[in-house]
């Protein structure tokens, strides 16, 4: 069947995974119209100033700055004009509440001597671990991340055969902390590289042990700040998209994804049909056949059933006085961390005793505080929303435990807290329409689930794509914009095939 050529693109959302896109299509000559519900772009990756204080609400840092590179690249712009990376040292500081601390490093040696603190044995197998993870990276990197898996025929080739002989070397039987098991024996260290599990928001006690890809991304590609703060990322995306004259609409909900025949017509807006041969959506894809797309009443249920990442409560403080002990990326960790995602996987109630990740940017841009305070981002993993939660009293209850954790490593803020702005599940989902308030789409705690992340392409209606990190390959900044990238590859791809068509 011939297939329609694509000249018209509408894109839902205007998160790292649409601006990507748009920028791509728009290079192409493609006439492309953003649709962003909320005031400003970004999605999930914002920002919010009050009271001299200016806060990332989002990703706090950047891996895989060659997927940024390369968008620049691709379209003639040099990224170094429009942001600066900044290299994260220590990656992070841990704490313990015992008293005892661990400065992450991506310089070996150094990140060797700071292990051997807890075991000169599990130090010195650091590198063997190193060694695993990337063989994880090396296998699934082109299979899994820089293309979208859901389509065959970008599969048929000797180098992907070659790699999936390989499968049983990306540990996919196994869980994360079995994997990190077999490296680290002391209790402190499998915690910290267990940890890595919740960047894609899963549970490391049950989530395949592929995702110990995560820490080579971190320690063997690197950590970075960008300059200014995470949010210079999105100003820059919206600069290129408006010179290449994508058409962006702030405060603009899109009602309905139209499609006749199984094949999309556009989008509509306060009752009104926008014609387009193309449309992207970068909203959570359970969300958008739940309240976008009529007439697939068992792909819904289907989506449904998939368990939803954990979720998150945030507290932006401004605190009074600065604080050495703290670096820019800080944990604190619970005395049992098992227990924790029992409580937020199994339970799904609120940890009694939470892991507390501390973000303070200001530690690089002083210029986000007034002088001698610091901006402190503070995230609780909990569960996505359910109907046993009162977040009024979870939010009292969580400010007493994060204050009494951090006295017990010699930090007393009850007195130093200037400003205060919360941010719950229900507050994700109203702002960004994620599945249940998640923040990272579906978890990775089914084995099957972590590899069938939902396609880039939809298979019930032609001309419809899905970006964001929802869908294929995941949550992240980085992974975010491959979305948007693999959906603009696939519609240039269509519409070649559609030129070729239409000329014999």
């Amino acid at each position: 069947m011939e297939q329609a050529t694509i000249k018209k693109v509408a894109i839902i959302g205007g998160g790292l995974g649409g601006l990507t896109a748009a920028i791509r299509l728009a290079h192409q000559g493609f006439q492309v119209k953003l649709f962003e519900k909320n005031e400003i772009l970004g999605g999930k990756m914002n920002q919010f100033v009050s009271n001299g204080f200016r806060f990332d609400t989002g990703p706090s840092l950047l891996t895989m700055l060659f997927v940024i590179d390369e968008l620049f690249d691709s379209i003639g712009e040099k990224r170094s004009e429009y942001l600066e990376f900044v290299p994260i040292d220590p990656i992070c500081r841990y704490f313990w509440e015992d008293g005892s601390r661990l400065d992450a490093k991506s310089d070996v040696p150094k990140m060797i001597d700071e292990m051997k603190k807890f075991s000169a044995d599990d130090a010195t197998r650091y590198e063997n671990f190193l060694a695993y993870t990337k063989r994880i990276y090396d296998i699934t990197a082109d299979v899994f991340l820089f293309q979208p898996m859901h389509e065959i025929k970008k599969l048929v080739n000797w180098q992907t055969f070659l790699k999936l002989f390989r499968v049983l070397q990306i540990d996919p039987f196994r869980t994360v902390h079995d994997g990190v098991s077999r490296y680290f024996k002391h209790p402190k260290l499998m915690q910290l590289f267990d940890r890595y599990a919740t960047y894609n928001g899963s549970n490391p006690y049950q989530a395949p042990a592929t995702l110990n890809i995560i820490p080579y991304v971190e320690y063997g590609l690197g950590c970075y700040y960008i300059k200014g703060g995470m949010y210079q990322l999105v100003d820059s995306l919206k600069r290129l998209a408006e010179k290449f004259g994508v058409e962006i609409h702030n405060s603009v909900r899109v009602e309905k994804i139209l499609h006749q025949h199984n094949r999309v017509q556009g989008v509509q807006i306060s009752g009104e049909k926008i014609p387009a041969e193309g449309v992207i959506s970068n909203v959570d894809v359970v969300v958008a056949f739940n309240e976008l797309i009529d007439g697939f009443p068992k792909k819904q249920a289907k989506l449904n059933r998939l368990e939803p990442s954990l979720s998150g409560v945030v507290f932006l403080w401004g605190i009074e006085g600065q604080h050495q002990q703290l670096a820019q990326h800080n944990i604190i960790f619970t005395i049992d961390y098992e227990s924790e995602f029992n409580q937020i996987f199994e339970q799904k109630q609120v940890p009694d005793d939470p892991t507390i990740y501390i973000a303070i940017t200001s530690k690089l841009d002083p210029n986000h505080a007034p002088a001698g305070n610091e901006n402190w981002f503070v995230l609780i993993n909990v569960p996505y929303l359910n109907e046993n939660q009162n977040w009024d009293s979870e939010i009292v209850r969580l400010k007493k435990v994060i204050l009494e954790k951090l006295n017990k490593i010699g930090i007393d803020i009850s007195e130093k807290i200037k400003f205060e702005k919360h941010i719950t599940p229900q507050d994700f989902y109203d702002k960004y329409r994620s599945n249940r308030g998640s923040i990272y789409g579906i978890s990775s705690n089914d084995r099957m689930t972590a590899f069938r992340r939902p396609a880039n392409r939809s298979r019930e209606i032609k001309g419809l794509y899905f970006a964001g990190g929802s869908t294929h390959p995941g949550g992240g900044v980085p992974l975010a914009m491959l979305s948007g990238k693999m959906c603009a590859e696939l519609i240039l791809e269509r519409s070649a095939i559609s030129h070729q068509l239409s000329a014999k």
